[in-house]
């Protein structure tokens, strides 16, 4: 499926009146399983990405060009949309507009750019804050500015931990023009219901407490993607970690446990596929 198709398909969801959940991806294997058990959208954040390329915490210390790659390479692999977190767009405003770019060439459906101040500037503490509210608008702009095809989705993103700056914020960057508006650190359905009602832009909801995550609720308010967070990732390095030890303590390769099957190894590598290619392409008539 063509870059433009997946996002015409992202699209359509924002334009519904349903929410769905995104499946979240690290790489082609994690993206083939999410469209092949059924999700209609992949995401691939960027603490996972730090983690996939780096093996490291989600501290901004990946680059654009290793982010990008990978989300080129989990786009190869399947036909999910790919809704991808951007950050802070590794900059300023003139540093979001090579993101978009970048990001576009390598064929994201969606990305979200932030207004969180990183990477954390020095004497912070650790403690999380965001940049100018005039700062923000001009990333947006220049996000804006910078997609050459009209169906690529931006988002503007907050994580304003007070309803009010949320709902500041979520309005100046719907005034700018952006595609939907990417929501993080809402603590209630109060306040969902709150942001919700000032704004038209559809609404990625992300950090969302187990009593929003409901999507006959959350459809009706706008909410068109909801995360679900990445245990996903998780849950691979804890299979991955199991297996090393097993290994490592002299359980034999054929004793261990909860391994995929070789039909499913088979299919997810396409090996139908490349026996096909084998065939017409390698071998004599």
């Amino acid at each position: 499926m063509r870059f433009n198709q997946r996002r015409k398909n992202f699209r359509a969801i924002l334009n519904s009146d349903r929410c769905v959940h995104p499946g979240s991806v690290h790489d082609p294997m994690a993206a083939r399983i999410a469209q092949e058990v059924g999700f209609e959208v992949g995401i691939f954040a960027g603490s996972v990405a730090s983690m996939t390329v780096l093996g490291a915490p989600d501290l901004i210390v990946l680059t654009l060009s290793e982010f990008a790659d990978q989300a080129r390479r989990i786009g190869r692999a399947s036909d999910l949309p790919l809704l991808v977190d951007a950050d802070h767009g590794y900059g300023n405003a003139l540093n979001v507009r090579r993101t978009v770019e970048e990001l576009e060439m390598a064929g994201v459906a969606a990305l979200s750019i932030e207004d969180t101040d990183l990477p954390t500037p020095y004497g912070a503490d650790g403690k999380a804050s965001l940049i100018s509210l005039d700062e923000g608008i001009g990333k947006m702009k220049a996000a804006l500015d910078a997609r050459i095809d009209p169906d690529l989705v931006i988002a503007g993103r907050t994580s304003a931990a007070g309803i009010d700056e949320a709902v500041r914020r979520a309005k100046a960057y719907e005034d700018v023009g952006v595609d939907a508006l990417f929501m993080v650190g809402l603590k209630s359905r109060e306040d969902l219901e709150t942001v919700a009602a000032t704004v038209n832009t559809p609404i990625i909801l992300g950090s969302a407490t187990k009593d929003m995550m409901n999507l006959d609720y959350l459809g009706p308010l706008g909410v068109r993607v909801c995360l679900q967070g990445h245990k996903v990732f998780a849950a691979a390095i804890e299979a991955i970690y199991r297996t090393q030890t097993a290994l490592h303590n002299g359980v034999a390769p054929g004793d261990l446990e909860d391994i995929a099957s070789a039909d499913l190894m088979n299919r997810l590598m396409r090996n139908e596929d490349y026996a096909d290619w084998t065939k017409a392409f390698l071998e004599d008539d």
